[in-house]
């Protein structure tokens, strides 16, 4: 570890996500990142770029404090970076930044905004405000029961206005995301969430058509100003497809679209955003219009696209925040292939129309895999990782289709 810089990274989760932003800080800095997660778990879990520590109560408000404050007690000489790569991690660190030690620094919105961010329906209230499209919505109330109808035919798309709070039922037998083929599939799922124990409103929605290739997900960063310094636009080539997995990015090629990513850049500087932002989109060839689904207020799980493409994150905190330096306003266009997938999974179930793209940036070195780090290479490690590509070949043959080419 590099005991001589003057800042130390706390990150909250065991996921892609955290195990990303680690190897971001470890790239730049080569320093090892303190991280907290429920489980014992791959990939944080025996990473040697990571001090990974399990508490299993990790998502409670007096957990969350007492570790941010274990950690900055361990380094009292250095200011302690403090990153949630989850929704409810974000929540804590929002809502408690005001509570933590003088050497944290959480680079986070206060919690009434974050609270209004995060939730979906109050989300697309301000994309009405500020002009960004959406997908036509309903907001179901259960109380409503069966009795209500929808302007839209099936499918039908219903999801969470509240993912934190649906997560926290603890019903494994949640989907991430419904999608209904029928009425009758919509009535049934509704009535599943809510016996779930789930209480608060769910988001229905009309299913934009096209495959996963019309997906785009946008990753921004805004300073402690408020100003937006660095947007990176990714093109999704495939998404996962388990029911628990659905709409997690497995193939992106970084692109370019200056009138959306500047539409974005408004909202966020409007609101006095600060820290990262990550926008899930999809284009809608019906109006040739891009459609946001959802922000989260914070990286995403994908989020080394970003870092893979030249721009790495953890450098934009720590210039920010640590080095006090003026950032420049950058738009991601240079293209670079990231992948959570082996390139064999790749290239079987993109459509054969990105092949050639995807080919020429591998040949060039523009390609990258979370995992697949020369930093974190032991034996051990490298088992682990195939184990996890193994995995992944299984799943996609499981739940995913080849594209029928047009």
């Amino acid at each position: 570890m590099n005991q001589n810089l003057p800042f130390q990274p706390l990150l909250f989760g065991g996921d892609i996500n955290v195990y990303s932003v680690a190897r971001a800080f470890h790239e730049a800095y080569g320093v090892r990142c303190v991280a907290y997660g429920k489980y014992p778990a791959f990939p944080c879990h025996g990473s040697a770029i990571i001090d990974y520590r399990v508490c299993a109560d990790n998502e409670s408000a007096d957990a969350f404090r007492k570790n941010v404050a274990q950690v900055c007690k361990e380094f009292p000489d250095k200011k302690v970076l403090v990153m949630g790569c989850g929704d409810s991690y974000v929540q804590l660190a929002a809502h408690c930044k005001d509570q933590l030690p003088e050497n944290a620094i959480a680079p986070y919105i206060d919690g009434e905004l974050l609270d209004t961010l995060i939730n979906k329906e109050k989300f697309y209230q301000l994309c009405d405000q500020y002009g960004v499209d959406h997908p036509a919505t309903f907001i179901y109330d259960k109380s409503m029961g069966h009795d209500f109808t929808l302007p839209w035919g099936p499918p039908y798309i219903a999801k969470p206005a509240d993912s934190v709070a649906y997560w926290a039922c603890g019903d494994h037998s949640l989907a991430k995301v419904y999608i209904c083929q029928s009425w009758e599939e919509l009535l049934e799922s509704l009535d599943h969430v809510y016996a779930a124990g789930y209480g608060d409103h769910m988001v229905l929605q009309e299913f934009i058509p096209g495959d996963d290739s019309y997906m785009r997900v946008l990753t921004n960063y805004s300073d402690h100003n408020g100003q937006v310094k660095l947007m990176c636009l990714g093109h999704v080539l495939l998404e996962e497809h388990s029911p628990h997995g659905i709409g997690n990015h497995a193939v992106i090629i970084t692109e370019h679209d200056e009138a959306l990513e500047l539409k974005i850049k408004a909202l966020l500087e409007s609101l006095h955003f600060v820290g990262f932002s990550n926008f899930d989109i999809k284009y809608d060839r019906r109006d040739g219009k891009y459609k946001a689904f959802e922000i989260n207020c914070r990286q995403g799980r994908s989020n080394y696209y970003v870092t893979g493409s030249g721009h790495n994150i953890a450098k934009l905190l720590v210039e920010d925040y640590i080095e006090g330096k003026e950032l420049p306003f950058l738009i991601t266009k240079n293209r670079s292939l990231w992948r959570m997938v082996p390139r064999k999974v790749a290239f079987k179930f993109t459509p054969k129309k990105y092949h050639q793209e995807m080919r020429a940036l591998i040949k060039a070195g523009a390609d990258c895999h979370s995992l697949v780090y020369s930093g974190d290479n032991s034996l051990k490690r490298r088992i682990r990782v195939w184990k996890n590509h193994l995995g992944n070949i299984k799943r996609f043959d499981q739940y995913n289709k080849v594209p029928n080419e047009e």
